[in-house]
């Protein structure tokens, strides 16, 4: 099941991308996914081609190697192979924070619901779940306050205080 965040709503959606394995023929009529070095060795190809491509990054893929690409990409795919490997969190920051991707950033692989807040926050804009929308939006805003700055740009707990604080003396001075 796949899941967009689109305009702070969460949808379940059909999705138009199939994944291509390293020995697979690539269909014609189909957008896909493919893993970081199939696109080295095909995904110029396919681009030139006006196909629209994503890449599926391992934990251990570095994005530094997508970033010319990154502007003619309409998805990258970062894989959680256990729950407890959070490399990918760094790497959705990086996309959307250093490198201005502005295309899909979907979660995939043993991508669970607790997960989910920390996802958002990081800059995923889709999920590959077993939940349905409703828990997961559920799931992604369960916390109103957030302690640090990150790649949704929700002001961190102090800042939220300050500014209170300057409304409150306002409206008494």
């Amino acid at each position: 099941m796949l899941i967009r965040l689109e305009n702070d709503h969460f949808h379940l959606v059909e999705d138009r991308f199939a994944p291509v394995g390293e020995g697979e023929a690539i269909a014609d009529t189909v957008a896909v996914i493919l893993s970081l070095s199939r696109f080295q060795a095909e995904g110029e190809a396919l681009l030139a081609a006006g196909r629209d491509v994503g890449v599926r990054m391992a934990p251990a893929d570095r994005v530094e190697d997508l970033i010319c690409d990154l502007p003619r990409l309409a998805l990258v795919a970062l894989d959680f192979p256990k729950y407890r490997d959070g490399r990918a969190y760094s790497s959705a920051v990086m996309l959307r924070e250093t490198y201005g991707f502005d295309g899909e950033v979907r979660a995939v692989g043993d991508v669970l619901i607790d997960q989910a807040w920390n996802m958002v926050r990081c800059g995923f804009d889709a999920f590959e779940t077993s939940v349905g929308p409703n828990a997961w939006a559920a799931a992604a805003r369960r916390y109103r306050h957030v302690y640090q700055a990150s790649a949704d740009h929700r002001p961190p707990a102090f800042v939220e205080r300050s500014q209170a604080a300057r409304r409150l003396a306002a409206q008494e001075g």
